[in-house]
């Protein structure tokens, strides 16, 4: 796993460094820490890396102007920052979580898991979500979102009559957004406000028919609990 480190305060950053070396053990790759907003976002551009630790505030620079741009990339973004008063806005964005300063090696693992275990989700779910049309980062509704379909190493996100192309794998998505979109399929996850009716078909077939009329597969391991979902 390859790890960005972005703090101004060398206390602190190496203090992540030896504490997310300590909790990812072997499937830690390579950890590189900056102190300068610019240099990350040169290194970031230029380089794939898993995970991302961003502090809010850099020598006077705001953080939230590098967030905008990375939450449409590949990578999962955890933000360390004294600005707890900030969380909120960060998670509508697409952070995978916000961990306040001063913080324990406890929460940092915590943090950490969420995106190691698929199955956890931040206790707030994502607004937006950042994609990259012609060169520029625009914000998607998730309220808007009629379904989410997995296309190789990306996602595909429609909305109404639009799609759009995420850098994010549907896995790492998955663990964005709030608890009305479930996963109901291997390569689908859905809106489950969206949904008008769910199908049995011959053969031991399932589906959703979405209020769009969409009809979207549901894998049949995941058929009980989307069928107890709806039922609520």
């Amino acid at each position: 796993m390859q790890v960005v480190i972005v703090e101004d305060e060398p206390v602190i950053a190496e203090r992540l460094e030896r504490q997310i070396s300590q909790i990812l053990g072997e499937k830690l790759g390579k950890i590189i820490w900056f102190d300068d907003l610019d240099d990350a976002q040169e290194h970031l551009a230029e380089h794939s890396i898993d995970l991302l630790f961003l502090d809010l505030n850099l020598h006077g620079d705001d953080g939230f102007d590098l967030l905008k741009t990375v939450t449409a990339d590949s990578f999962h973004t955890i933000i360390v920052s004294a600005h707890a008063d900030q969380a909120i806005k960060a998670f509508e964005i697409g952070v995978l979580d916000f961990v306040a300063k001063p913080f324990t090696q406890e929460r940092l693992e915590q943090a950490i898991n969420r995106m190691l275990n698929q199955e956890q989700r931040a206790d707030y779910g994502s607004r937006f979500l950042s994609i990259k049309k012609a060169g520029l980062i625009e914000l998607v509704a998730v309220k808007d979102i009629d379904y989410i379909v997995a296309s190789g190493h990306y996602s595909e996100l429609v909305y109404g009559e639009q799609t759009a192309l995420h850098d994010k794998s549907i896995e790492r998505i998955a663990v964005l957004l709030p608890p009305n979109f479930e996963r109901i399929h291997r390569s689908y996850i859905a809106n489950m406000n969206n949904i008008a009716r769910l199908v049995i078909e011959p053969g031991s077939k399932y589906s959703v028919i979405l209020q769009s009329g969409s009809s979207l597969p549901v894998g049949r391991t995941r058929f009980a609990k989307i069928k107890e979902k709806l039922a609520l």
